[in-house]
């Protein structure tokens, strides 16, 4: 028997939705599981070399802890997105938690395998040299043949 397999689905492109992923298939890495992410639609962010654009949006995110109660109104206004990415990131540094850019060095390093949806590379006209090295670029069915097989399964 084997190690055990983990295959997770990412589909999410915001800064509080790239922690999971990336969090959960290091973790899984560091102890001995083979892990593979399927990053389709937004997640494909999370494979692009310039990810200084990933964003957290207060707004539709009621459980975002603010340091003031904010209307929804107010959470809507210019500014405010970036005002929270900024906020968020603040938190993160103070409190030593690693970047995007680190764990995303790291699952590299503990060979994850990142594979970017094709369809979605093409739908939205992205090119190769977007991305980072060391990632596959397949459809569904290179990845659904490992998930099949897989422990444990998450979408996230």
């Amino acid at each position: 028997m084997g190690p055990k397999k983990m295959a997770i689905i990412a589909t999410k492109g915001t800064l509080d939705w790239a922690y999971p992923p990336l969090i959960l298939s290091s973790t899984a890495a560091a102890l001995g599981y083979e892990v593979q992410v399927f990053c389709t639609f937004y997640g494909l962010s999370l494979l692009r070399k310039d990810v200084s654009g990933i964003r957290v949006s207060p707004l539709g995110n009621p459980a975002m802890p603010m340091p003031v109660p904010m209307p929804v109104l107010v959470q809507a206004l210019p500014g405010m997105e970036a005002m929270a990415t900024m906020m968020m990131k603040n938190k993160m540094k103070a409190k030593g938690v690693a970047s995007v850019e680190e764990l995303r060095s790291l699952c590299l390093e503990a060979d994850v395998k990142f594979i970017a949806c094709q369809m979605t590379v093409d739908l939205f006209e992205f090119r190769r040299e977007e991305f980072i090295d060391g990632i596959e670029f397949a459809g569904a069915t290179a990845f659904l043949g490992f998930a099949g097989s897989a422990d444990i399964q998450l979408y996230i």
